[in-house]
């Protein structure tokens, strides 16, 4: 039996699970944002450009998961900050 779930779904899985990492280690969870977001973001473009020069069988649900694994970390990073005020790694020793 599979299981498909709706894009809303998959955000709130990935920003709960993005959160449990800010949670755990921010510094970490920091770059991790940064290297995900910048890889995932450069394959949607690059995917998103070969679509528009021929059309595939890719489905727009493809799509919509990797826009919210743009989004899903860049929330939870926001969420984070706007909830503890900081980031611990950044604190003056």
């Amino acid at each position: 039996m599979s299981v498909k779930l709706t894009v809303f779904e998959v955000f709130l899985l990935e920003t709960a699970v993005w959160l449990a990492f800010w949670l755990l280690n921010d510094y970490m969870a920091t770059l991790l944002t940064l290297i995900i977001v910048a890889i995932v973001s450069s394959v949607l473009i690059i995917a998103m450009i070969s679509e528009w020069i021929e059309r595939s069988k890719v489905t727009r649900y493809y799509f919509q998961v990797m826009a919210v694994s743009v989004a899903a970390p860049l929330v939870a990073g926001l969420l984070y900050i706007l909830l503890f005020g900081e980031l611990t790694w950044l604190r003056a020793s």
